[in-house]
């Protein structure tokens, strides 16, 4: 039922104000749209921009880093400037406009101007992807730490029940709107559209996400005149780095000697803080591993077959399973795994779980090492090299190789005829002469061929083609023969799911025992500084990726896989013996300690000041007198 807020005149539905609901909807549309964005970005680097496997990697990780750094900004402009409301609106504009630009750039033929089907000038579409990517970036990064906040300025103090709920349903739309467009997008990259040629259809797998985001950004202003807005109050993660600064320019003993500027509860808080953030330091490598899902497993995923009968999967969609098991195992883990393991008297600590993640996350690469030597055995009869059909490919001028398969047709007959295959139209091919090779999706294709001077048919058949296959069909009677010029994917793309089920229990136990573990050992004013220096894990995380796949010189991609698994394990045994170390607090109490402590003093302040005849102060005045 809908109605005035109880306690507050603020209008609610079901107990919750009904500004939340926009809010909802707005973060729902924002992850369809990154999600659905990054689901198609790697391939798009690496078929339609022609970068190689490394390049591409490293573009797709370089994007990711800088958008779990930029929170840090958009947090210092909503709490010192903006406010929340404000910064959401102005940076939400400048995200749409990222989309919009990316789906510009993928346009094939807004270079194509001889109409062969390639850009004529790859440097304007690669210009606009950057310049897209970056605003991308400072708009999904610098929202990340608004929106949820955001959302619980607008409960009441008594409504803490339905605050903690609200972020149950803001973390399923989260992972809503990245199931969702992680399934959609890579359909509409799949589909052929082009003025001129046809070619995958980037331009609406950028452009869908693109409208969402526009979407999102009209459903947040419509709420507008619904919202609490609270005004800035000054940052707290400016004056924890200030007395940090502070008490390093004093070169004295650490932050002790900042009390001559900073509170002891500031000092407190901060000690308490520093200690948390020193143990993020061996997190980002979990990161590392983590992310390469939309980059090398993806990758890996084109070499694959994705034909699971009556669905045809593409290599983009396998990220799907990731979202799937974790709507599923995060609550069978939290109300049936840790209750077994508490019964069984196993003292299961935070820390000692986000441990366990580590190892497991290297076990899944692993498991992906093991199917890249199968793939490498399969397709080369060795592990020296991932495509050893790279430059036929290329000279086959597809940049759709891999995810499809390839066909061109020869005419043998003394008539020139008419071809179309699965409803594509290869128009007149003339005697004795050859079509240069077309790319289609695999499966079952119909071929249907004219002889033109008398208009009779000379066949009509289906044939069932293989993904990553490359065939030439040649018409010399009655029936059509075909060479297999290149084999098709025959390592099926499931071999990938033991890969994902691990890596996704490794992000149930690391990241949300991490986030709560943070949630838990933060004062109530400084969360928002843990939850920047958790995103910041991420984006060094990413960065290590570019590290590695830059400076190693592997051949083998099954071999950098064991590498990303092996320098995990060694910094999860380093991360476990920082952990057992760790002394758990609990901030609440440590806060009650410092507000009895402040009264303590206060007190003695006034009683010193009334023996001296100074009569009652203010608590300006308080600050004033020195001991």
């Amino acid at each position: 039922m809908c109605r005035g807020g109880e306690g507050s005149k603020e209008p609610s539905c079901f107990g919750y104000p009904i500004s939340i609901f926009f809010i909802v909807i707005n973060e729902f549309c924002e992850r369809f749209s990154y999600y659905g964005m990054r689901a198609v970005l790697v391939l798009y680097f690496h078929f339609f921009l022609r970068w190689d496997d490394t390049l591409s990697t490293i573009v797709y990780h370089t994007f990711v880093a800088v958008c779990y750094m930029t929170p840090v900004l958009g947090a210092v402009i909503a709490d010192s400037w903006l406010g929340k409301f404000k910064t959401i609106i102005s940076l939400s504009i400048v995200y749409t406009v990222g989309q919009v630009i990316m789906a510009i750039s993928s346009i094939n033929d807004l270079t194509d101007a001889n109409r062969d089907g390639t850009p004529d000038n790859f440097a304007v579409h690669i210009s606009l992807s950057l310049i897209g990517l970056l605003l991308i970036a400072l708009g999904t990064g610098g929202i990340k730490p608004c929106v949820a906040a955001f959302g619980g300025d607008q409960f009441e103090e008594h409504q803490e029940k339905q605050r903690n709920r609200f972020f149950s349903i803001f973390y399923l739309a989260v992972n809503a709107g990245s199931l969702i467009s992680t399934i959609i997008t890579p359909i509409f990259r799949g589909e052929q559209c082009g003025i001129h040629t046809k070619q995958q259809c980037y331009p609406l797998a950028f452009g869908v996400p693109a409208a969402l985001m526009a979407v999102s950004l009209v459903v947040f202003i419509a709420g507008s005149k619904m919202y609490k807005k609270v005004e800035p109050q000054g940052n707290v993660l400016v004056q924890v780095s200030r007395c940090i600064g502070f008490a390093i320019k004093n070169r004295e003993h650490w932050l002790d000697w900042a009390s001559e500027k900073y509170s002891n509860r500031l000092l407190t808080q901060t000690k308490m803080v520093l200690r948390v953030l020193f143990l993020y330091i061996p997190l980002p490598m979990f990161w590392a591993l983590f992310d390469q899902q939309g980059s090398r497993w993806t990758l890996q995923a084109t070499t694959m077959d994705g034909d699971f009968g009556a669905i045809q999967i593409q290599p983009d969609q396998m990220q799907t399973v990731n979202p799937i098991l974790i709507v599923v195992m995060v609550p069978i883990v939290d109300a049936v795994v840790y209750p077994l393991i508490k019964k069984c008297r196993i003292n299961f600590t935070p820390l000692k779980r986000m441990t366990v993640g580590m190892f497991l996350a290297a076990m899944a690469f692993v498991a992906a090492a093991l199917v890249q030597i199968q793939i490498d055995v399969v397709q080369t009869g060795t592990m020296n090299n991932l495509f050893p059909n790279f430059t036929y490919y290329r000279k086959c001028e597809s940049n759709n190789y891999i995810i499809f398969g390839l066909f061109r047709f020869i005419n043998n007959l003394n008539s020139t005829v008419n071809i179309t295959l699965d409803g594509v139209d290869f128009g007149e091919v003339n005697n004795f002469s050859a079509t240069k090779y077309e790319a289609f999706k695999g499966g079952k294709k119909d071929v249907f061929v004219v002889v033109v001077d008398n208009l009779a048919t000379c066949n009509a058949q289906t044939m069932r083609f293989g993904y990553g296959s490359a065939y030439t069909i040649i018409i010399s009677g009655v029936k059509l023969g075909y060479i297999e010029d290149i084999k098709p994917n025959t390592v099926h793309m499931a071999l990938q799911i033991p890969q994902y089920f691990i890596i996704t229990c490794a992000e149930v136990v690391f990241s949300v025992t991490g986030l709560s573990f943070s949630y838990s050992q933060a004062p109530a004013n400084m969360k928002s500084v843990l939850q920047a220096g958790w995103l910041m894990t991420v984006a060094v995380g990413n960065i290590i990726v570019l590290i590695v796949a830059g400076a190693s010189k592997l051949s083998d991609q099954w071999a950098e896989y064991i590498l990303f698994a092996a320098l995990l394990l060694a910094v999860g045994i380093i991360f476990a013996i920082m952990a057992y170390f760790y002394t758990y607090v609990d901030p609440a109490e440590v806060e009650a300690q410092l507000v009895e402590e402040e009264e303590k003093k206060k007190k003695e302040k006034e009683g010193y000041a009334f023996e001296n005849g100074a009569g009652p102060v203010s608590d300006t005045d308080v600050k004033e007198i020195q001991f």
